[in-house]
């Protein structure tokens, strides 16, 4: 019964341990969250239930091995981490700090993916590669790029500083900083050249079929006054 009990006392403190390390190593991602999440709760909340944080723990782990070239073990933990979070991180991928992922359920993010600092990405987005080339085949994310529910961002391709891909977008050209980018296949529109913030309201991301649309209606008046 001591012996029992020793053992899991020992297993809680390692526990709570590994907790205390990832919220050290993981600040910037935490801080991330409560900046851009209004439903976090405390810290402990955020280690416990958040599964980008989860994700992110799997990918440095996954990460680390994978440079030092060990076979095999690198992937089984990105895969062990999947499972347990839905999300995808290929070890070869290089994130940045301060990157949230929100909800997270099916996002994939390819082996030569770059994503630079205080990036947010939603649910079912998709960094990924285009045919079976080999070298860098996925995208590079810049600085504090919002990407919105299942857009998919394919190829090596860059995403500029500051730019927002609209919700279902599918992206397979280089889209310059400061930029908005929406539709099927990704049409480009400036954002009257300023930061996209992350309090951005979704539904009324510019369009620019209709910002062409309206010039157009300009024109027409013009020509008929």
């Amino acid at each position: 019964m001591y012996t029992c009990m020793h053992v899991i006392l020992n297993l809680v403190m390692l526990a709570a341990l590994f907790w205390i390390m990832a919220a050290i190593l993981f600040r910037k991602e935490i801080r991330a969250i409560f900046e851009r999440d209004p439903a976090a709760g405390g810290s402990l909340e955020v280690l416990l239930t958040y599964s980008g944080i989860h994700a992110l723990v799997f990918h440095r782990i996954a990460q680390v091995l994978h440079r030092m070239r060990i076979p095999l073990l690198p992937r089984w933990i990105s895969q062990v981490g999947k499972f347990f979070t839905g999300i995808e991180i290929h070890p070869g991928a290089t994130i940045g700090k301060g990157l949230f992922i929100d909800h997270g359920m099916g996002v994939v993010i390819g082996e030569t993916t770059i994503i630079g600092d205080n990036v947010t990405l939603y649910q079912g987005v998709t960094l990924g590669g285009t045919g079976k080339e080999k070298g860098k085949r996925h995208p590079t994310v810049g600085n504090n790029v919002v990407i919105g529910a299942g857009a998919k961002v394919l190829g090596n391709i860059k995403i500029g500083d500051n730019s927002y891909i609209g919700s279902n977008a599918v992206v397979i050209k280089d889209v310059p900083e400061n930029s908005t980018v929406v539709g099927v296949p990704g049409r480009i529109t400036k954002q009257d050249g300023k930061k996209m913030e992350l309090s951005l309201d979704h539904v009324h991301v510019l369009d620019p079929l209709l910002q062409e649309i309206d010039e157009l209606k300009k024109r027409l008046e013009q020509l008929e006054r």
